[in-house]
């Protein structure tokens, strides 16, 4: 499907463009077309119409035409005019009032006719020179808010704030009507956005696939019981971002049969249909004309698939049946799947993306190929990366395209798939690894599970080629490992090998350890989103032994099938290659790549952190920092001048107003903006450990009760203890901690004898307006999470980029961060990651001797003073050394004396304000590694091999 461009055809002259010349004699600035309108007593009409049949007469150089308005940019009086333009001829209001609601809408569609020329222009070019382009698929995106990010890569934000002014309207006022998209949850989709960001402002030609998610995952609510969850609302009145494409729609089918055709083809007849329907929204560059899509699906069937029949015959659910089918896919980001219905609705999520996403990717390719179309070509102008392994199924989707509806050979199918397709893995444990029922993927993907057979088949092949039959025991334990179907027959070729003369069987006789029933997702890093309680696993394990069942193991056929798998941590990496992947890495060392994750610089400093960012650019004498990160290294040089120091205090002085101007109004907490804010804000995960962190202030609390007012003061720094984050709706330990840290607050925060030396404030609904808020003024940050676990994190360089200090184990980026920062620059405790499976052992074999410390800290959570909460639960899952829900898997009791340590560091290091201030600053100055587009290169260089393609 080809690119729809927009044009404006005025009925009369007084509604023409004005174009006005913009003299600020910026290098590299891009410029755009906006609408300057006169508003006389009669009404105007405006003409759009589609010219994708005009082309030739209208767009003959659409470039030279693009390269013509360079020299104009609107100014505030003809951005007012195109904001009073879409408030009176695009509303979504009543036309009596131009209240804050209504503003925001009319300034968005009045900034998304720039960006739709810029975005025009960026993609008839791609047609032209047919360049080789990625294609990012994810399930979330998690954007935050558009407005203020859309005019500062344009580099509009003075004169739209001086436009709305004049209509009676504060920017930031407006900025803040806009609700955020509730496309995604975690580090994830945050990392998915960061990498849009990066890609558009490095003119890499890419795209983003995602789903268009109605009610997003939660809104999160705090009440008296703990976090509740109620549907988010963010499209209620629509979105002025999207374009819905009504002409670009693909067919999505599941269930049904394969057939057999002529010449060994297959046909996949049947089952279920509905349609995805493609929305797009464009991602603007900073100071550049590129603007790429973001293409999210929406689902839906064809009119005649409502039942009339049925309807007037009162039968009105079986009427509609088909159609709540449908839309049921793109309501809810990962609804429950304890059940076989939630299983379902999950694999039709994934299947949905990948099919339409895959279809589209063809049809462009095919579009600008011309007849006859080269397959074999199709790997040097696609490349295709998958975030995480929920789009596995692109995998056997586009050998079923390659197959199936072009006709090409298996052989030539599978080639080309295993050169086009890329794996970025964001989980550290086995166990944690994406896997489905091979009954339901056979059931609801039959001619998939064809394919995935195949290519399993074709796996085993590679490694008994690989390893020869010399070693049956050997190869046996390389395909237990490496096989993409678990506990599935043996294939007739290698069925021989395994045959016991006493047994006669052709089966495996290896038995999977620790497996459920269920698809496994227990253990993620902040990249990956889903939770479950992962005592589950322990629970399962105490089950009678029973035939274990046959899964497809999505993970090894993202290594199967695809020609990169990157890790995004060094640390990570180095585990994906010696631990999770050890066998695949062996037989294919190549394909494994470090790609260490990234945050953009615009959103996450420059526009988030304006005060902290005048700083920066006085400082390094330049604005190039914020396209050129190494620039930030200039701090270090200045890093103990007093004047740069009390600059840089008085910028987080007056973002730390901010935060508690927003703690008030979010939760009715008052706090000192003089003390010291201490921040975790992250998804709610035991391997997270906000357990260990609300513990530690429990710890504080209690040693502050059993002091003098004067002791109190002189033994401990003033603290406002900040968490954020969600609880999967059903990983019932994650809510319980998110109850305990609430009822602690109210005790705590309504405690005379304390006032302001301690609060602890939960802030409901984190999301990246919320961080927006937040980060900036931080002064320490934890990430705190049991070493191992976390493969990146990319809030912790966030934090780090806004100058705020780390308190941390090494795990994920964080042992990157304290190389780049310094090590006195980072306040480091706990267990290595080297050690954690033998204290599990030393644990389970009952040697472990708990700190007294921390047996006091239970006790008194346990005393009832948060309350007649029942702790039990909470208590008991750090007792014991084996069983279901016990033994602290998470290593909080181990690592609570050496976090109590390091907090009574941080306590001396802040009463030192000269040298608090130094780290900080060097903090931000080590930052500069972390920007996503030094990431965004790395993967365009070495894995998708694309080139940044500049419009004139």
């Amino acid at each position: 499907m080809g690119t729809l461009y927009f044009s404006v055809t005025c009925s009369q002259s007084s509604l023409c463009s004005n174009l006005r010349e913009f003299n600020s004699g910026r290098r590299n600035s891009k410029f755009f077309l906006l609408r300057s309108l006169h508003f006389g007593q009669s009404r105007r009409s405006l003409l759009i119409r589609r010219v994708a049949s005009h082309q030739k007469q209208e767009f003959k150089d659409p470039v030279t035409e693009e390269a013509l308005l360079d020299t104009f940019v609107p100014d505030s009086a003809s951005i007012a005019s195109s904001i009073k333009y879409h408030a009176e001829f695009t509303p979504s209001f009543s036309p009596e009032q131009f209240q804050l609601p209504k503003a925001f809408y009319a300034t968005a569609e009045s900034v998304r006719d720039s960006l739709i020329i810029n975005w025009n222009a960026t993609y008839e070019y791609y047609e032209k020179m047919n360049v080789k382009q990625a294609y990012y698929l994810s399930m979330e995106y998690l954007q935050g808010r558009a407005l203020l990010n859309a005019v500062g890569n344009l580099e509009l934000k003075g004169a739209y704030a001086e436009a709305l002014k004049k209509l009676g309207h504060n920017l930031e006022d407006v900025v803040r009507q806009e609700p955020d998209a509730a496309l995604g949850n975690g580090g994830l989709g945050r990392l998915a956005s960061c990498f849009l960001d990066s890609l558009a402002t490095l003119n890499y030609p890419a795209w983003g696939y995602g789903l268009r998610y109605k009610y997003g995952l939660f809104k999160q609510l705090i009440t008296k019981d703990g976090q509740e969850e109620v549907a988010e609302n963010w499209l209620e009145m629509g979105n002025p971002w999207e374009i819905v494409r009504n002409d670009v729609t693909y067919p999505v089918k599941f269930y049904g049969e394969v057939i057999s055709g002529p010449e060994e083809s297959k046909q996949w007849v049947g089952g279920e249909n509905i349609k995805a329907v493609a929305y797009d929204i464009p991602i603007p560059g900073y100071k550049t004309k590129t603007a790429i899509n973001l293409r999210l699906w929406s689902t839906k069937v064809a009119p005649e698939d409502f039942d009339l029949h049925a309807f007037n015959a009162g039968n009105h659910a079986k009427a509609s049946e088909a159609i709540k089918n449908a839309e049921k896919i793109c309501y809810i980001l990962y609804p429950g799947d304890e059940s076989t219905e939630g299983k379902t609705l999950r694999l039709k999520q994934q299947y949905t993306l990948c099919s339409a996403s895959l279809q589209d990717i063809v049809s462009r390719y095919e579009k600008r190929s011309g007849e006859p179309v080269n397959w074999e070509n199709f790997p040097e102008k696609v490349a295709v990366q998958m975030n995480d392994t929920h789009p596995t199924l692109c995998i056997p989707e586009l050998v079923r395209i390659l197959m199936d509806v072009k006709g090409l050979s298996w052989e030539k199918a599978w080639n080309i798939t295993q050169r086009t397709i890329a794996y970025t893995n964001h989980t550290v444990l086995p166990e944690a690894l994406e896997k489905w029922s091979l009954e339901l993927m056979q059931e609801l993907l039959p001619r998939h599970f064809e394919i995935i057979r195949m290519i399993d088949e074709e796996l085993i092949k590679t490694i008994v080629a690989e390893y020869g039959t010399g070693d049956l025991d050997l190869l046996q334990e390389k395909l237990k490992q490496m096989r993409i179907l678990d506990n599935f027959e043996w294939p007739e070729s290698v069925a021989e090998l395994f045959v016991k003369p006493e047994e006669n069987s052709s089966l495996d006789p290896i038995k999977e350890e620790d497996v459920s029933n269920e698809e496994i997702k227990t253990i993620s890093d902040e990249d990956e989103p889903e939770e479950q309680d992962p005592a589950k696993k322990n629970e399962e394990t105490l089950e009678p032994e029973s035939t274990p069942p046959k899964m497809v193991r999505m993970a090894n056929l993202c290594v199967a099938g695809g020609y990169a798998v990157n890790g995004v941590a060094e640390i990570h990496s180095e585990i994906v290659k010696n631990e999770v992947f050890n066998d695949f890495y062996e037989l294919w060392p190549e394909k494994f790549q470090n790609k260490t994750n990234g945050v953009t610089p615009r959103r996450w400093i420059r526009f988030c952190n304006p005060d902290l960012s005048e700083v920066i650019t006085r400082w390094t004498g330049t604005e190039d920092w914020i396209l050129n990160t190494e620039k930030l290294m200039i701090l270090r040089q200045f890093s103990d001048n007093e004047d740069l120091q009390s600059e840089w205090k008085e910028a987080k002085r007056r973002n730390k107003v901010k935060v508690a101007s927003f703690l008030k109004e979010k939760t009715g907490y008052v706090v000192n903006p003089n003390a010291m804010f201490d921040v975790q804000v992250k998804r709610i995960h035991e391997y997270k450990r906000q357990l260990l962190n609300i513990l530690g202030i429990v710890y504080r609390y209690k040693k502050m009760k059993e002091m003098s007012p004067d002791k109190r003061r002189e033994s401990f720094v003033p603290r406002v203890c900040i968490f954020g984050g969600k609880a999967f709706a059903t990983y019932i330990q994650a809510k319980r901690i998110v109850k305990f840290i609430t009822d602690v607050g109210a005790t705590v925060n309504h405690d005379p004898e304390i006032g302001d030396l301690l609060k602890v404030v939960f802030v409901p609904d984190y999301n990246v307006s919320v961080a927006e808020v937040l980060i900036p003024g931080s002064e320490l940050s934890q990430h705190i999470s049991t070493a191992g676990m976390e493969a990146s994190g990319t809030s912790n360089m966030k934090f780090a980029m806004n100058g705020c200090v780390l308190i941390g184990t090494l795990d994920g980026a964080n042992v990157e961060i304290r190389q780049e920062v310094g090590e006195d620059n980072f306040f480091l405790f706990g267990a290595r990651a080297h050690e954690i499976a033998g204290l599990r052992k030393e644990r389970a074999e009952g040697k472990f001797i708990p700190d007294p410390h921390f047996e006091e800290v239970k006790a008194y959570v346990r005393s009832g003073v948060f309350g007649p909460y029942n702790y039990e639960e909470l208590m008991g899952s750090l007792e014991g050394n084996e069983g279901y829900g016990r033994a602290d898997y998470f290593l909080v009791g181990k690592d609570f004396p050496s976090y109590i340590e390091c907090q009574a560091k941080v306590d001396e290091a802040y009463r030192d304000q000269k040298r608090w201030m130094k780290m900080s600053i060097l903090n931000t100055a080590g930052s500069y590694k972390f920007s996503s587009d030094r990431t965004i290169h790395e993967y365009a260089r070495d894995i998708w091999r694309i080139e940044p393609v500049v419009l004139p």
